[in-house]
Formats: C-alpha cells, structure tokens, sequence
C-alpha cells in the first residue's frame, strides 16, 4: 500500500554527490540520516554537527534552530516523495511497478518518516497535511494517465492511501516480524521477502483503484516464478 515508500534506496538517489551540495543541503541531508539512525529524541545539533563535519554553530547559522531544521528535512522529504510518485503516475499502465520500485531512490527518507511518525507535533501534523496533499495530485496525475480508476472522492482516497501507508512505516517492526520484510530497509525491494508484502498490497488496492490495463500488468508482473519458489527455500 502506498509503496512508494517502500523502495529500493541509494545514498545519492536523495541527494547530490558531496562536491556539488551547498552547505545547507548536506546539513539538511546528514539531519535527515541521523533522524532515520536515531530517532527525534537521540538526535541532537551536536549529533548533526559531527556527523556532517560543521560547528554546531553553522548549523544554526542556516536553519535558525533545530525546529528549524526539522522543517527543511520534513519539506524535503515531501518534496522528493511528491517528484517520484509523479513520475511513476504519469508512466500509465505499461509502468513496470518491480522496476520502479526497485530505482526509486529513496535513501534515508524512509527511515526518517519511520522515526518522525511517532512524534505528535504540530510539525508531525503538518507534514502528513503536505503529504496527503500532494497523494491527491499524483493520484489525480495517475488517473490521467490511465493508471488508476477516477473517484468522486479524490481526496478521500489519497488520505485513506497516504495514511495507510504511514500506518505500515510506524508499524514496521510487526510487519518485518510478520512477513518478514523491513520496509525502512534502503535494499528492501531487492530482497525476496519483499514480494510477500507488495503482492497482498496490489491484491488489495486492485481493480478498485486500478484500471483494468494496470492490474493486468501489476499481476503479471507479480506472478510468482520458480525463482521465486527457489529463493523462498
């Protein structure tokens, strides 16, 4: 559900290469890791400072607090989601979901929504604001793309389907005890566990959601194989 969190993720699929960031950006960056390492509570100025190789000093310097900066990270990891999902919508129905899922390059953001999640704060409220919002785009995108059904209610749908999926990032601890899958995982998608969870997934959101085009190719490309049989042994 909402896989688009769910990805194979790659350091630099999140940001530029080192020499090519400003300052601010591999701050923001490094705050972003440090979140998904440790948690709201466990991560300080100083945590971030180190990690990023600055004074805490300049941290402050360009973000203003670490309020400050929590709301960057949160306005950057809305953006990125937003930007991939559009992509993928506009692809319509002959979009490999495997493939994209696999490339999506996430890198840390996973980890970061996983850890934030669970802080109930007017910040917190917002982002999921932002990232409901911005489902409803996208999914309205998929729609004319030929990917998805139309609804009456879009904006029902994309919080049912954005909230759905933050429910699974915060639960994923049972659901890797369950199914065995990380989802916060940044090589998830490429482990063979992961298709015990996206199948179930696609299998729910269906031809409810789906045109007929897309289903077809999501369960084809979904269909079990003999390597699959084999890398379960």
């Amino acid at each position: 559900m909402y896989s688009d969190l769910n990805m194979r993720s790659t350091r630099q699929g999140t940001q530029l290469h080192a020499d090519d960031r400003t300052t601010r950006a591999r701050i923001r960056d490094t705050a972003i890791e440090c979140y998904a390492a440790h948690g709201v509570a466990e991560t300080t100025v100083r945590k971030i400072a180190a990690a990023a190789e600055v004074s805490p000093g300049l941290v402050i310097h360009h973000f203003g607090s670490m309020e400050g900066l929590r709301s960057t990270c949160d306005e950057h990891v809305a953006s990125v989601i937003r930007d991939r999902k559009d992509e993928a919508m506009s692809a319509g129905p002959g979009l490999d979901l495997l493939s994209s899922l696999r490339n999506a390059g996430y890198g840390p953001l996973v980890g970061y929504l996983a850890q934030v999640l669970t802080d109930d704060s007017p910040a917190v409220a917002k982002l999921v604001d932002d990232l409901v919002a911005d489902a409803e785009i996208y999914l309205h995108h998929g729609v004319a793309s030929g990917m998805l059904r139309p609804t009456d209610d879009p904006r029902g749908r994309a919080a049912v389907v954005a909230l759905w999926s933050l429910g699974a990032l915060v639960l994923h601890h049972h659901l890797d005890r369950i199914l065995g899958v990380d989802i916060t995982s940044p090589d998830a998608a490429s482990e063979p566990a992961f298709l015990g969870y996206i199948r179930p997934a696609m299998e729910v959101m269906g031809t409810g959601m789906f045109t007929d085009a897309f289903a077809a190719q999501v369960q084809g490309s979904l269909a079990p194989h003999d390597e699959d049989e084999e890398g379960q042994r």
